[in-house]
């Protein structure tokens, strides 16, 4: 069997598949029958809509995580190559969710089925799956897993896109939503009522301002964007009686959830307003719920960490030289469950990841075939 060629025609396979958030059936059962043909221990879908896979059975158990869903594609006309045709250009595999995330999601599937025809995970339990809705309720996934098979892995791999840099860690993550009160009034005699969204307004400002107090140039910082907007009013002849706004807080290391909520505070002081955690509420395919609460600290594993090290020899494996940078992801990813559990967790995956949510979105398939090396090696090394 050519390995990597089969590998590189089953990610094609999964790109042509589309897995938009709660939609990921289709993609799931694909991943399912791939793995039987390269005969997993075991394999299934769970109640959530995850598909999981299963290589040996040892005490020392590690689990390969990516997220099937992609987020939509509205410029289909726009692309050098046709989003959803898998096709192979130039050396890149092209299509949506190439990079974010099918071409590791097929990397993890087959470095498991080496790493057990090689005898790398003898003494271990290996897990890969293929997780739901994580571009919406990341974590939200592995936590409902983990409960379900009660497993707690030694170790977790995200495989999101790094470009095959060793990466230690993420940003944090605060999802705000702030409310304001007014009073309706006809539009003909505005001075009757008060204004929700005038109310807004010096709120705004004062968003933009802690953004811009948050920058430090050229060094890590915090940030925070207002991403939408919105307001409640009788009628378009009426004074609007409430305004919300929607906030993604995004958190360098150093700072904490702590300081959001003094931030929080201070946005609102002296105004008719109040501020809550953004809950975002979703049902997965298979009609499970998921309530996903956007409050996150910032992580990151220590270079010395045996998972790091572990990691480390991987890539000198793989690519006979250390490796020559770390990276730290600005995105939130799925780390946030076995990381808030006390697992150690790391980082790897093919593709640039500033193509994902792109158009013209492409992964180089050498990329994804030394990913796999990579996770085949991490196995034999933990």
């Amino acid at each position: 069997m050519d390995c990597k060629k089969n590998l590189i025609a089953f990610i094609q396979k999964a790109v042509r598949t589309k897995s938009f958030s709660d939609e990921e059936g289709e993609l799931a059962h694909l991943i399912l029958e791939e793995m039987q043909r390269l005969d997993y221990d075991e394999a299934f879908i769970d109640s959530t809509g995850n598909v999981v896979g299963r290589i040996g059975n040892g005490p020392k158990i590690v689990h390969f995580d990516s997220h099937m869903d992609t987020v939509q594609v509205n410029d289909p006309e726009t692309w050098r190559v046709p989003p959803f045709s898998g096709k192979i250009v130039d050396g890149y595999l092209w299509g949506r969710g190439s990079v974010d995330m099918k071409s590791a999601l097929g990397a993890s599937v087959y470095a498991a089925a080496i790493a057990k025809r090689s005898g790398y995970a003898e003494g271990k339990t290996v897990y890969v799956t293929g997780s739901v809705c994580e571009e919406y309720c990341d974590g939200e996934n592995l936590k409902h897993l983990y409960r379900e098979l009660s497993l707690k892995p030694d170790f977790c791999v995200i495989c999101e896109p790094s470009d095959n840099v060793v990466t230690l860690g993420h940003k944090g993550k605060a999802q705000i939503r702030i409310r304001t009160k007014g009073v309706s009034a006809h539009g003909s005699a505005p001075e009757k009522g008060v204004n929700a969204v005038y109310e807004m307004a010096e709120i705004i400002s004062r968003v933009d301002a802690l953004n811009r107090s948050l920058c430090r140039e050229n060094a890590p910082h915090g940030t925070v964007v207002l991403s939408d907007i919105s307001c409640v009013s009788a009628s378009l002849n009426a004074v609007p009686s409430e305004c919300a706004i929607y906030l993604d807080r995004r958190l360098a290391l150093g700072e904490t959830l702590d300081l959001v909520r003094q931030e929080m505070a201070e946005l609102i002081r002296g105004k008719d307003a109040t501020w809550e955690v953004g809950t975002l509420h979703h049902t997965s395919w298979t009609g499970a719920s998921l309530t996903y609460e956007p409050m996150h600290d910032p992580w990151k594993i220590e270079q010395d960490h045996p998972l790091t090290q572990s990691l480390i020899r991987a890539y000198k494996n793989v690519y006979r030289r250390e490796p020559e940078t770390f990276d730290f992801w600005d995105f939130g990813t799925n780390a946030i469950t076995p990381v808030a559990m006390g697992i150690p967790t790391i980082g790897f995956g093919p593709g640039e990841y500033k193509l994902a949510h792109m158009t013209d979105e492409r992964c180089a398939v050498s990329k994804i075939e030394e990913a796999c090396d990579v996770y085949a090696e991490l196995i034999k090394e933990l």
